[in-house]
């Protein structure tokens, strides 16, 4: 097989499609973020990417928390929505009438209608160049009781996630 050099802007794929929620004082928002993924097992931790320009970039600096919402097939006009609308237009989630709940351990917003959120409290980060990857503590997993096996770990293969 002869190998031709391809482009290396978003060279690993898939990525998980997520939503990333967070709050600063009585101000909410979620986006869409591309970059994301597990950074360490022990603690366990995730790292999300985010463009600085972005609305939510500096709730969550100042926050120094946040959730990662991982929507279900039947979010996904939600999901689009959320990725192509910034919060500085208009607030997207009373728009959409997305319902949220308080984290229990954190001060962000969890997507009620995701059948995953993990509330993640801000450890590190670092400026990659276009992205600035926060460094999560993943310090609550909300999934419903049935997406669990007998470890209580998720099993993905029961939810049916965007892909």
């Amino acid at each position: 097989m002869e190998k031709k050099e391809a482009i290396k802007k978003g060279a690993l794929q898939p990525c998980p499609k997520v939503i990333v929620s967070s709050r600063l004082g009585e101000e909410e928002d979620a986006l869409v973020v591309a970059y994301c993924g597990n950074c360490s097992f022990a603690p366990p931790m995730v790292m999300v990417g985010i463009v600085p320009s972005r609305y939510s970039y500096h709730m969550i600096k100042e926050s120094g928390c946040f959730v990662v919402n991982l929507p279900g097939k039947d979010f996904k006009a939600e999901y689009d929505y959320l990725g192509k609308v910034s919060r500085r237009d208009e607030d997207k989630l009373k728009v959409k009438n997305i319902k949220t709940e308080n984290g229990d351990v954190v001060n962000a917003p969890l997507l009620s209608d995701c059948p995953v959120n993990i509330e993640c409290t801000v450890v590190d980060s670092i400026m990659t160049g276009s992205h600035e990857m926060f460094i999560g503590k993943v310090e609550k997993v909300h999934a419903p009781a049935d997406f669990l096996n007998k470890n209580d770990s998720i099993d993905f293969s029961k939810i049916d996630l965007i892909k």
